[in-house]
């Protein structure tokens, strides 16, 4: 191993630099690291940080201090920025509804005051590219969201062409007809506003796939889900000619004789060795764990002064592993019998997916005869990675009374617009009447591409849904995406509904056009579907949200954020869970580490006395049938356990609880 800098440090050229990956791998602590080395180097640049994730964290990295004069931090609010897009180009969007489609002005309102498809994030991105294009700053450092999302905002240029080509088709028709009548055509307003929308979303592209300007820094920790998240999310960066030179693998173990520092960096240089024989070709450097948290503008100072270039050779040596055994403070109180939905939640990197799958394993063998479901929002999945099981798109059986499924949300969406192009299809080819052919079949095929964002995601958990309501199951546990996705899930039911009601509401107006039987029948069974999902999340004896954080201050400000969201929408969250806990140690290291830790425990429990809550110790990587089973049984009561409790909790309210703690 040998120190060196990465050159999105030193590399003045670089207009833009994204850093990205798994959630929790410290993708904010090293944009943020990035921004403030660059506005100390070049003191009479100008730099922005920039923040796309809907859960935002750069306040918090900087512990609310001011940055330096020529740095500037900017947290995206994306609807903002929808906002004023809307409220500058609303009445060019009206005018194109009017001129190309058979909508009348209600028709037009309804539609325009629905969230229109993936516009927020990408207006949000658009911003960026403004700022880059103008040179309003030497450079920007992006903090993004977690990989699923940050592919399908990067996968968002192709996407919003295809709906500004939607537009387009509805102005086919009104030049069509001015040139037959007129004679002549001659764009106006309406053309320019589309073309100009198009040269920047087009300009965007461009950016993103200039090596001389633009680069993507993928951040990984040297584990096996996070390396495998890693693989994937450079390969799709790859097929989209997004240039990507090196990787930063975060949170390296030191060296010392601590045997839980051994084992984790005996387990980090497995992986990484992994790593290297899937890819070729990067400069990957690794930065240490640090005992102290980078959470403040003079921890990032010295954030990149130890960075290490990583080369396979230097990973030859081997320490021998040493068998972590699980560890949990005090088990949890098993959920009801009547607890039908059950989603684990929270910041990205902190054992959403292990806990769910223990979860459910353990819900399995505790419950026999009934049938637990597991499943996965994630654009980017792990329960197949987690539980060493192929799982994919439909139900897989995993043991007795589990089955598990990562759900293809585009798949499912594209699927659905699928079906509903093939029945308009037939339908128009049954009649000639009332139609304009030529141009009102291209809008109608269309029509399916002005969906609000999300519906994807929303189609997919009333698939699972409908699992739930067809007695296949008795609960569904969901291992959901980071916070800020999650929250935008739990609140989209209210405006798919919305959305749900334009179009029947069409459908009733305008019967001799849409007769579409069968996608009618699909709406109405995604109303029902969407009517049980908000009932049962509504029901705090029939839905509960176990929210997962680990003890650092960053996780602590994001797990308020995530309650405070659930409280505000009457989600009921009994449960906090505490993981990847460093434990008590005699390693001067580990120590450091445990103090610290212990500070934030105690913030997190005095903030959020009302909730049950246990600690999770850090251990081996927990993967796998068997180890994820083990840590299901630590983690919660037998059910001899959960009749003692419930014995004491009886007897305490009657006064007498001597007669149980004299028995024990």
């Amino acid at each position: 191993m040998k120190v060196g800098i990465p050159s999105f440090l030193e590399d003045k050229s670089l207009r833009l630099v994204m850093f990205g990956g798994k959630g929790g791998v410290g993708k904010t602590t090293c944009a943020a690291a990035t921004a403030q080395h660059l506005s100390q180097c070049y003191p009479l640049g100008s730099f922005l940080l920039v923040s796309t994730d809907p859960a935002h964290s750069l306040r918090d990295v900087m512990a609310g201090c001011p940055p330096p004069s020529n740095l500037k931090i900017i947290e995206l609010n994306t609807q903002e920025c929808l906002g004023r897009f809307m409220s500058e180009h609303c009445q060019h969007l009206r005018k194109i509804a009017e001129r190309g489609t058979f909508l009348d002005d209600e028709d037009i309102n309804q539609f325009l005051d629905l969230s229109l498809p993936g516009l927020d994030e990408l207006l949000a991105f658009l911003e960026i590219s403004k700022w880059v294009e103008e040179r309003t700053y030497d450079s920007i450092v992006v903090d993004t969201a977690p990989t699923g999302h940050t592919l399908r905002l990067l996968n968002m240029p192709e996407f919003i062409q295809k709906w500004l080509e939607t537009l387009d088709a509805m102005l086919a028709k009104y030049r069509y007809m001015k040139q037959l009548f007129s004679g002549a055509y001659r764009p106006d307003g309406l053309d320019k506003f589309l073309t100009n929308l198009s040269e920047r979303v087009g300009k965007m592209a461009v950016l993103l796939r200039a090596p001389d300007y633009s680069r993507f820094v993928p951040v990984t920790v040297a584990e096996p889900m996070s390396i495998q998240e890693t693989v994937g999310l450079i390969l799709e960066l790859e097929s989209l000619k997004i240039p990507v030179t090196e990787i930063v693998v975060n949170q390296l173990y030191p060296e010392n004789n601590c045997p839980v520092c051994s084992h984790w960096r005996a387990h980090q240089r497995a992986e990484l060795a992994s790593m290297f024989g899937k890819l070729s070709g990067y400069i990957v450097w690794g930065v240490p764990l640090y005992s102290e948290e980078v959470c403040h503008p003079k921890a990032l100072e010295g954030f990149w002064k130890n960075v290490i270039d990583l080369n396979i050779k230097s990973l030859e040596i081997s320490v021998k592993k040493n068998d972590l055994s699980i560890r949990v403070e005090s088990s949890l109180v098993p959920p009801s019998q009547q607890t039908s939905l059950l989603i684990f939640a929270g910041k990205g990197g902190v054992g959403k997916t292990t806990l769910a799958c223990a979860t459910a394993l353990q819900m399995a063998q505790d419950r026999p005869g009934q049938e637990v479901f597991l499943f996965s929002t994630d654009p980017a999945h792990s329960l197949s990675s987690c539980l060493e099981f192929p799982v994919g798109p439909s139900p897989k059986r995993i043991c007795a009374g589990l089955t598990a499924m990562e759900i293809d949300a585009q798949a499912e969406f594209d699927s659905f617009k699928t079906h509903y192009q093939e029945e308009l299809n037939r339908f128009l080819q049954s009649i000639l009447s009332n139609l304009d052919l030529k141009f009102d079949r291209e809008v109608m095929e269309r029509i399916m591409d002005l969906s609000p964002p999300g519906i994807d995601e929303v189609m997919a958990l009333t698939r699972a849904i409908e699992f739930l309501a067809g007695s296949n199951y008795d609960i569904l546990i969901l291992d959901s995406a980071p916070t800020g996705h999650l929250i935008r899930l739990l609140e989209l039911p209210e405006i798919i509904d919305q959305w749900l009601k334009v179009f029947f509401s069409l459908f009733l107006k305008y019967k001799r056009i849409f007769r579409l039987p069968e996608i009618s029948k699909q709406l109405i069974q995604m109303s029902k579907d969407l009517k049980i999902l908000r009932s049962i999340l509504l029901d705090p004896n029939r839905s509960a949200l176990y929210a997962i954080t680990i003890l650092t201050e960053m996780a602590f400000q994001e797990t308020k954020d995530l309650i405070a969201a659930c409280r505000r929408m009457k989600i009921n969250v009994p449960v906090l869970l505490l993981n990847l806990a460093t434990p008590e140690s005699n390693c001067p290291f580990c120590s450091v580490l445990y103090r610290r830790e212990r500070q934030i425990m105690d913030k997190v429990r005095k903030t959020f006395s009302g909730l049950e809550q246990t600690v999770i110790y850090r251990q081996g990587e927990i993967q796998g049938l068997e180890k994820l089973g083990k840590l299901g049984r630590n983690l919660y009561k037998t059910k001899t356990e959960k009749s003692q409790n419930d014995y004491k909790v009886k007897y305490e309210a009657n006064g007498i609880t001597e007669l149980l703690n004299g028995a024990r």
